[in-house]
């Protein structure tokens, strides 16, 4: 890309070469618009969850008019024998199928598990990005970069806070994400003007992929879902490079990042068994309700191999 070719291309917040402050921020943030509602999409589901399951509300976040809850769903009935399974929705606000698949699972899938392991459930973890169908938080803050002492962002903060007192229970962590074309048409190019970086284009995968933890890789629990997914949706190939989103192939539809070290949710529990799902809603090939089943089968896969690892 040329010099002219940037600056013509360049997202009109802040200026070339120059990482983003508190004016460029607070800018950002009045140009985005709330869209959907997460007391009407959230909250009234979970509410709806009330007589089989125990609520926890661990949090508040800024909403521009109010706050806004962050809400727990746990097994009713936890078991200090049982292992604890996480599932999380909507890190990145945006991200549809993450927070309905979530709460789908809680309303038809989970009541098989509920005498093998205690389950705790987020469904929404960044309500404000829900809410405007962004990534980053209320202050320009990604929480998925964020899991790491001390946090940028209140969302990750609130959540590792809730976790912390089962480290060492957790089996399996299950975090529910999408690639949307969006990420490549405004979430990047938004991130290089933030942090004064010139976008360089990329590709997105036409299909479900998986990310594995670089410094746990467990090959056999990521083929497990994938086997199950495949029955769903389908999963992505290889891109000419012979990866997705920059990184090789480790197996069909996985990849790998190194999970602690880029701050990522699916490093929070210390589990054996950890996931980040990566459903692709903007294909012609894939349905909302097929992304979201895609998310239920990918956690109902992940638990059934854990405990199976187990003996449970």
């Amino acid at each position: 890309m040329t010099s002219s070719e940037a600056t013509t291309s360049f997202y009109p917040i802040g200026t070339p070469g120059k990482p983003w402050g508190p004016e460029e921020r607070a800018l950002w943030r009045s140009r985005q618009r709330r869209q959907r509602s997460h007391r009407d999409d959230v909250v009234a589901a979970v509410d709806r969850l009330r007589g089989h399951f125990d609520v926890q509300t661990y949090g508040e976040v800024e909403s521009g008019d109010g706050r806004l809850p962050l809400l727990a769903v746990r097994s009713r009935g936890w078991g200090s024998d049982l292992p604890v399974v996480l599932v999380t929705g909507g890190v990145h606000g945006y991200e549809t199928s993450g927070v309905h698949g979530a709460l789908q699972f809680l309303a038809q899938d989970a009541a098989a598990f509920s005498d093998r392991v205690n389950l705790l459930v987020v469904p929404c973890v960044s309500p404000w990005a829900y809410e405007r169908v962004q990534r980053w938080n209320h202050d320009a803050v990604d929480p998925n970069r964020s899991f790491r002492e001390p946090s940028p962002a209140p969302e990750s903060a609130a959540l590792m806070r809730l976790v912390a007192p089962f480290k060492g229970q957790f089996i399996a962590h299950i975090d529910l994400h999408e690639t949307t074309d969006s990420d490549e048409s405004e979430f990047r190019p938004a991130k290089a003007a933030r942090d004064g970086e010139t976008f360089e284009p990329g590709t997105i995968p036409d299909g479900f992929y998986l990310v594995d933890d670089t410094e746990n890789p467990q090959p056999g629990f990521q083929q497990a879902i994938i086997d199950e997914v495949s029955r769903v949706t389908h999963i992505a190939p290889a891109d000419a490079a012979g990866g997705i989103i920059g990184s090789p192939l480790v197996a069909p539809g996985v990849i790998r990042y190194p999970l602690r070290e880029l701050g990522l949710c699916a490093s929070i529990t210390g589990a054996r068994y950890t996931t980040t799902t990566e459903v692709y809603p903007d294909s012609p090939r894939a349905t909302p309700s097929q992304c979201n089943l895609a998310q239920t089968t990918a956690v109902r896969a992940a638990i059934s191999f854990a405990l199976a690892s187990r003996g449970g």
